[in-house]
């Protein structure tokens, strides 16, 4: 898609959905489904968090986004919003403010299985967490974090307690049936001005993200960016010019695949 033609609006989103569902429906698709479901039947999606920055005046906002490490298997050289699987220890991480009670019902009624406060909290703490990791933003407040593990001791060393007040639901996707690594992926949004500490520099990642920056919506999805991402990237662009402050209650896309087709719901 040329960068002059782009505009982020309702059309571009149907090109990027069409396009995933013509991916889902190629031939090559449909033998790697099959033998995927050969060699490991139903792989049921682990969940992940993903964190949506945003930085900059209203009216021209940067977000948040990295390269993931050409060495790694999964999309290597994909410019990428900062986000991972969920670590059981997630949910018991303590945190200085919570998630606000409309966005924390809102994962609760969504989630799948038995959906419990822990489970919502723990979706918001990875975001927080991968945060961290892979850029060295630190999203919290001041306090004495009273907890020792390993993925943690930035906060600790700064004298932060994680934040997940300010975090809003965004969007959630599903990877499609069929592929050996399925993540159900809740994306969270909030306003950089939650980072609690910033490296000298800007960033400090852990190596899973290179080339870290603060960039426009709309030139992120010219850039190498897989079709998902820039699905969320138009989501975003659209959000922020009717939502700019984040609210709570805003609806959230949540994309799934339903037998051949790419489908959106809201939650």
């Amino acid at each position: 898609m040329a960068r002059d033609k782009f505009q982020g609006n309702s059309k571009d989103l149907d090109t990027e959905v069409s396009r995933i569902e013509g991916m889902i429906n190629s031939n090559h698709a449909r033998e790697v489904r099959d033998r995927t479901r050969n060699e490991y039947g139903y792989v049921r999606p682990k969940n992940a968090s993903t964190m949506i920055l945003i930085d900059g005046p209203k009216d021209n906002p940067r977000i948040l986004m990295g390269k993931r490490n050409k060495k790694l298997k999964f999309m290597p050289g994909a410019l990428v919003f900062p986000g991972g699987s969920v670590d059981k220890f997630d949910g018991s991480v303590p945190v200085s403010a919570e998630l606000s009670d409309r966005t924390q019902s809102r994962l609760m009624e969504a989630m799948r299985g038995r959906p419990s406060r822990r489970g919502a909290r723990a979706l918001g703490v990875a975001a927080v967490r991968e945060v961290a990791e892979e850029s060295g933003l630190l999203l919290g407040k001041s306090g004495d974090l009273q907890n020792d593990h390993d993925d943690w001791k930035d906060f600790k060393e700064k004298g932060l307690v994680p934040s997940l007040s300010a975090l809003r639901l965004f969007s959630r996707a599903i990877t499609p049936p069929g592929n050996s690594r399925r993540f159900d992926t809740w994306f969270f949004i909030a306003h950089a001005s939650e980072v609690g500490f910033a490296p000298e520099g800007g960033f400090d990642p852990d190596g899973e993200l290179e080339d870290l920056q603060w960039i426009r919506p709309k030139d992120a999805i010219t850039e190498n960016t897989r079709e998902i991402t820039r699905v969320m990237l138009v989501e975003l662009i659209q959000r922020l010019e009717k939502d700019a402050d984040l609210s709570d209650d805003y609806p959230a896309p949540h994309y799934q695949t339903v037998g051949n087709h790419f489908r959106k719901s809201i939650i």
